[in-house]
């Protein structure tokens, strides 16, 4: 496979010569007014100086787009550091480090020791490993620094590997294609759970905050829970229509957030997930991924190519954070500083938007009147489109009914509010 485009960095060539002609005669103060006439007063060094220095590089408020040569199933930001890891449907994974100077993002390495799609890619906490998974049912950890394979678990899985979640430093949890759910040993390089449960891919995996309870999604529509600690089997949610694509902790780990191919997301009570608490349909065809920003902020990313802003309880869409123009998203990835989030989409560009004011936003208890031109709240300068004005300026589809019920409700002190 050919590597990524490389960013090639032009300097100056210009070099700077000292244009004085030789020691300088001092001149009598009373001969100094009568200066020969036609002569130039003498040259001021300090402006050919300015003129050979090459200019200053751009500072930007998030990092460029980086391109890659194939679709990115998975992004991950480094837990310490600018550095990110991607891993496409060709197999490769490669090592990016960015930055918010112009033309300093750089291809680190790449490792193409995976036969079939890499699906998912995730660092230790220490980022001194990163582990990746593949459709080729294998599981790998390489060497970060490096980019080199320091361990390869052949035949994983009797199905491709789907989903990819690190419980601790040794323990590592892996779900497939066919619904079977591992739990590995990483000193042991065996898995000491094999479950399953599902009659579906599992699509995303997460864990509580005591490392002792794995969630998994799955696209039979159910949400599975699984004790570590006693190595066995729970329970299983009740079936929701769609797939589930997404599974995350919010509001302090009391809460659990499901996303869906139907653009739905269910939300579970802990220690009541047999059924829903609630459920929040989002006007989007999909919520494909969810990242939790603070315990009640999260993006989504849906096959629509919008990443919006939620609110959870009172459930609100905020906005829209930005967008891959028409084409579905992956993945999204938070920064190490919580400055960014990152997000891969078929367009074969890993995008950076700037989420760092998403903490201080506040949503109130009442309901809004929505835009009369139905497009989501910009809450990042990049929201609808990169560079031209005009470019991505796709409204978010609205559904009349809804909409005017929203309007009944919405409080007359809020008319008119964005």
């Amino acid at each position: 496979m050919a590597a990524p485009s490389e960013h090639v960095e032009t300097g100056s060539t210009g070099t700077e010569t000292d244009k004085t002609d030789g020691p300088e005669t001092p001149r009598d103060a009373e001969t100094s007014d009568s200066e020969p006439e036609g002569q130039d007063p003498d040259p001021d060094p300090d402006e050919d100086e300015d003129e050979d220095e090459p200019p200053a590089p751009k500072i930007r408020d998030t990092p460029e787009n980086i391109r890659l040569e194939a679709i990115a199933n998975t992004v991950a930001l480094h837990p310490s550091r600018d550095l990110l890891v991607c891993g496409d449907v060709d197999g490769d994974v490669y090592a990016y480090s960015y930055s918010c100077t112009e033309g300093e993002n750089r291809e680190v390495w790449s490792s193409g020791h995976h036969m079939k799609s890499c699906r998912q890619v995730r660092f230790s906490a220490d980022g001194l490993q990163l582990y990746s998974v593949s459709r080729d049912k294998a599981v790998h950890l390489l060497d970060v620094e490096r980019g080199q394979l320091v361990t390869r678990i052949r035949g994983a899985h009797g199905a491709p590997i789907n989903s990819l979640l690190l419980v601790d430093e040794n323990i590592l949890a892996t779900g497939d294609d066919g619904g079977t759910l591992k739990v590995w040993d990483m000193r042991k390089g065996t898995a000491f759970m094999d479950v399953k449960q599902h009659d579906d891919y599992i699509s995303d995996i997460a864990v509580d905050q005591a490392k002792r309870i794995l969630l998994t999604a799955s696209g039979d529509g159910t949400m599975g829970v699984f004790n570590i600690k006693r190595r066995r089997f729970e329970l299983q949610s009740e079936f929701q229509s769609g797939d589930l694509t997404s599974v995350a902790l919010m509001k302090r780990g009391k809460k659990v957030v499901c996303g869906s191919s139907e653009g739905t997301i269910y939300i579970f009570n802990w220690n009541g997930f047999g059924a829903t608490s609630d459920r929040f349909a989002i006007k989007a065809e999909s919520v494909d991924c969810i990242t939790p920003v603070t315990d009640n902020i999260m993006c989504i990313a849906s096959m629509d190519g919008f990443i919006r802003a939620v609110n959870l309880l009172p459930n609100r869409v905020i906005g829209c954070i930005g967008q891959h123009v028409g084409e579905p998203i992956e993945e999204l990835s938070t920064s190490w500083d919580s400055r960014f989030l990152a997000s891969c989409g078929h367009d074969q560009l890993i995008k950076f938007w700037d989420i760092s004011s998403l903490p201080d936003t506040t949503v109130n208890e009442y309901r809004k009147r929505k835009k009369k031109d139905g497009r989501m709240k910009s809450l990042t300068k990049k929201a609808h489109g990169d560079n031209d004005f005009f470019s991505g300026l796709v409204e978010e589809p609205e559904k009349k009914e809804e909409e005017e019920e929203e309007e009944e409700e919405a409080d007359d002190s809020d008319s008119g509010s964005d």
